[in-house]
């Protein structure tokens, strides 16, 4: 079937779980053979890296029908090693742990989505089990590991995200405070690079905007709703 030769088995469980009982995945529509369809006729999107790829398919689809991209936020992750004969070498949990904030690492490649109509963005948490093999054909980085499949161990919970308001939960100071980058990263509890990317995201969006400079640090100051 188109689009699923390289399908992870966490994508196709997540396609299976926004489809429901009444909808169906890898449903053609406009043109495009899109995740899934569910029995209200909303088209859904599971995307796990860039929304860039995914502007023009939107820009048209969302002129059909209410369109809803997934992002999967993989807060604990398992990895399994095996060797090439298929049997268990080892079991470990990474430290890596991630969070709602990731998403910004993919939204910072289309900064107007939350402000567009008729499309939506929804952050689903989950645990996966990663199952690797030590065959020497993976990324140097792993030591020629091969990455083999993803799947879904447990379901947490969504953050559904239908309007540039609903951004304002990523905006942890008051109306009119001001702040920089490497504040924001400092009251989030994230990457330098991941708070930069937000805060561009945001400015683009109209929540926060740039008033000047701190030295060589960009400074912002919160426009949307206040933190209460």
């Amino acid at each position: 079937m188109i689009g699923v030769e390289n399908e992870s088995s966490l994508h196709r469980a997540l396609k299976n779980m926004y489809a429901g009982y009444g909808g169906g995945t890898e449903v053609e529509t406009g043109g495009y053979v899109c995740d899934c369809v569910n029995d209200r006729g909303d088209i859904i999107e599971i995307q796990t890296g860039s929304f860039a790829p995914l502007r023009r398919k939107l820009d048209d689809l969302s002129r059909r029908s209410r369109v809803k991209i997934v992002y999967p936020v993989i807060e604990e992750k398992c990895i399994a090693l095996y060797d090439d004969g298929d049997r268990l070498i080892r079991r470990r949990k990474s430290p890596k742990k991630g969070c709602k904030w990731d998403l910004f690492d993919a939204l910072v490649y289309a900064p107007r989505l939350p402000a567009l109509a008729n499309i939506s963005v929804e952050i689903v948490v989950v645990d996966v089990l990663e199952k690797r093999r030590a065959d020497g054909k993976g990324s140097w980085r792993r030591g020629g590991v091969s990455i083999v499949d993803r799947f879904l161990e447990n379901y947490k919970h969504r953050i559904p995200l239908h309007g540039t308001e609903d951004y304002m939960q990523f905006v942890p100071f008051r109306s009119g405070e001001s702040f920089t980058a490497a504040a924001l990263a400092g009251r989030a509890g994230i990457r330098p690079a991941l708070a930069r990317k937000t805060a561009y995201v945001l400015e683009r969006v109209n929540l926060i905007e740039q008033t000047g400079k701190s030295g060589r640090s960009k400074l912002f100051r919160v426009v949307g709703g206040a933190l209460q």
